[in-house]
């Protein structure tokens, strides 16, 4: 017993740093349409919502930089001190965000900094799930890596729970207007406050020993190394799309999308957040260790198939005639669609990768997926129904993103099992 709670203590520790990453780099997602207004006000409610989705996605493009970067940075020195670093970087770009005056008070410079902001974030985040993923994989029991890295996942569901039980009572605690003028400064701070209790978390973990048992190549042969593999980084890439698509359209974008094309009350639609965060928190462990069971391939393909075959039905239905309930049916789907593929996923990018550029490989694969595809999911879905009218158009894009992770599994599934990946 002993024995097995000194291994689940670093996965703890990992996973509470994991937590506070992307609580602090969704946040601003939530509560895209209050930073628009006082960061980039305009004549159209439009423009400002597209300007703060933008620049919400901006974050994104620089996380295959902080991939690159950091993760040469980690696959050198370590994954505690790269860790260490990711948590530095986030707490500043978060806590930039959150005290800024608004475009009334600096004028042009205000957006200018939100963006500075915004990209710091993104940088950390480049690294942050590769680093965290690579050192569950590296820690874990023999026959138990898909339920170790699901970790690194599923941390993430209690970010967005957290989100949205703080949003559930700050909606009840302030009006609309207060949470336009201000509120919406209080879940950026919260999160700033846990930064110190997470640095020492952090800085208690200890370098995992399938890391310390390798030589360390240097910085510029782990870089030639990742570069030569680019075909299994852009096959990654592509498998990586469905769960960026998924997971930023049944989290991230949900509120704006039950506000401003359902209109549903913003505290139902965080309940709705709140469900979906718990239904993945729970799926993603048992997907990971199922896949542990019966290997990766059956549950990526499964997961694609049906995200295929009930995005645009479900989107249809849900458009037809808005509910809470039926918002909280397509999500809960969405969710577990997400959690599935998501669980057996994870631990595959991980084990195609060479170990020598495992962190950068993983972190480059999935920040392109995020960069060019998910993380300007919410912009692109609000373009999409603007420009058709149909506001069905969200499954449209969930859809491209399913068949992009079925084709990469597809390939990855009959190359791994041809000759596999040294």
């Amino acid at each position: 017993m002993n024995s097995r709670h000194a291994t689940l203590r670093p996965v703890f520790r990992v996973a509470a740093g994991n937590i506070l990453e992307m609580y602090d780099f969704q946040i601003f997602g939530y509560y895209a349409f209050a930073i628009g207004r006082t960061f980039f006000p305009s004549r159209s409610e439009f423009a400002s919502l597209m300007l703060s989705l933008a620049t919400f996605g901006a974050g994104f493009l620089m996380r295959p930089i902080g991939a690159i970067v950091l993760g040469a940075y980690i696959d050198h020195r370590g994954r505690r001190a790269g860790l260490l670093v990711t948590l530095a970087l986030m707490a500043f770009g978060t806590l930039t965000i959150a005290c800024l005056p608004g475009y009334q008070t600096l004028g042009l410079a205000a957006p200018l900094l939100v963006l500075l902001g915004r990209l710091t974030q993104g940088f950390s985040a480049g690294v942050e799930l590769g680093g965290v993923a690579v050192y569950l994989s590296e820690i874990a029991t023999p026959g138990r890596k898909g339920f170790y890295v699901s970790w690194q996942s599923a941390s993430q569901q209690v970010a967005v729970m957290f989100t949205a039980v703080l949003g559930i009572v700050l909606a009840s605690a302030l009006s609309r207007d207060q949470m336009l003028r201000w509120g919406w400064r209080i879940p950026l701070l919260a999160g700033c406050l846990l930064i110190p209790f997470l640095y020492v978390l952090r800085q208690s973990l200890e370098e995992s020993e399938e890391f310390l048992a390798r030589r360390r190549p240097s910085i510029s042969k782990i870089l030639r190394s990742a570069f030569a593999n680019w075909r299994i980084v852009l096959l990654g890439m592509s498998m990586s799309v469905m769960t960026t698509v998924c997971f930023y359209l049944a989290t991230v974008y949900t509120p704006t999308f039950g506000t401003t094309v359902l209109h549903l009350a913003e505290k139902d639609i965080l309940i709705v957040t709140l469900c979906v965060g718990a239904l993945s928190l729970a799926v993603l462990p048992l997907s990971g260790a199922l896949s542990d069971r019966i290997g990766r391939a059956p549950i990526l393909f499964t997961c694609t198939v049906l995200a295929l075959a009930t995005a645009y039905p479900a989107l249809t239905w849900l458009v037809h005639a808005p509910s809470l309930w039926r918002l909280l049916i397509v999500d809960l789907w969405l969710a577990l669609l997400y959690a599935s593929y998501n669980g057996a996923m994870a631990v595959f990018l991980v084990e195609i990768m060479p170990p020598e550029v495992r962190v950068l490989g993983f972190s480059l694969a999935y920040s392109l997926a995020t960069a060019v595809f998910g993380g300007f999911t919410p912009a692109i879905c609000t373009y999409l129904i603007h420009i058709t009218g149909n506001p069905a158009m969200p499954a449209v894009w969930l859809s491209c993103a399913a068949a992009c992770g079925l084709s990469a599994a597809v390939v990855l599934t009959v190359r791994r099992s041809g000759r596999g990946y040294a």
